[in-house]
């Protein structure tokens, strides 16, 4: 009796301790397969999936003699994964909200934060995401839902939103419309 006691405290105990550190362990990949079934009904498809290891052999490939290449190759370093799934069709409809809200419910979770959240009905929706990881970023999502569109960006791994604007058409990741912090004329 007394051990089922102890155990009793002792668990609550325990769980307190762990929590922090399944917090901090708190994966910014995304599940995106639940959107797969969309494939067959769009006239184009962007699926990129550079994990971590590809991201190292990509970094191997881009030349320190060029310039662009060499701030990519500066940008990318320490990512762990890009992946985007984008969805482009014919007509309207082929998409649903619930589509859509597999992947706001993972958004959910600890340390996500929604930054951005656009909505119009003319050009659609845009809301941008970045998981926490204390003060640290440790990753990205950008959810893109117009008429005859549907795009998921998932970037896994520190993100800095200066840098990341000048990933913008490389690796499968579009144009976000990032807009470059400007620096006062003490900071240059």
């Amino acid at each position: 009796m007394k051990a089922l006691f102890r155990m009793k405290l002792t668990m609550p105990l325990i769980l307190l301790i762990a929590l922090p550190f399944v917090v901090q362990a708190q994966d910014a990949r995304l599940q995106l397969g639940s959107l797969d079934h969309l494939a067959a009904k769009a006239n184009e498809i962007v699926d990129v999936n550079v994990d971590e290891r590809l991201m190292k052999v990509a970094v191997k490939l881009l030349s320190d003699k060029d310039a662009d290449e060499r701030d990519v190759k500066k940008l990318v370093e320490g990512l762990k994964g890009i992946y985007v799934k984008s969805f482009e069709f014919d007509s309207e409809g082929q998409y649903t909200a619930a589509d859509m809200e597999t992947i706001r419910t993972q958004l959910r979770g600890p340390g996500w934060t929604r930054l951005v959240n656009v909505m119009s009905k003319k050009d659609g929706n845009c809301e941008v995401y970045m998981l926490f990881n204390g003060d640290q970023v440790g990753g990205l999502a950008v959810l893109v839902a117009e008429e005859k569109e549907l795009t998921v960006v998932n970037i896994v791994g520190p993100v800095d939103l200066d840098k990341l604007a000048k990933l913008e058409g490389q690796f499968g990741v579009p144009e976000l419309g990032i807009e470059k912090t400007k620096k006062n004329d003490d900071e240059k």
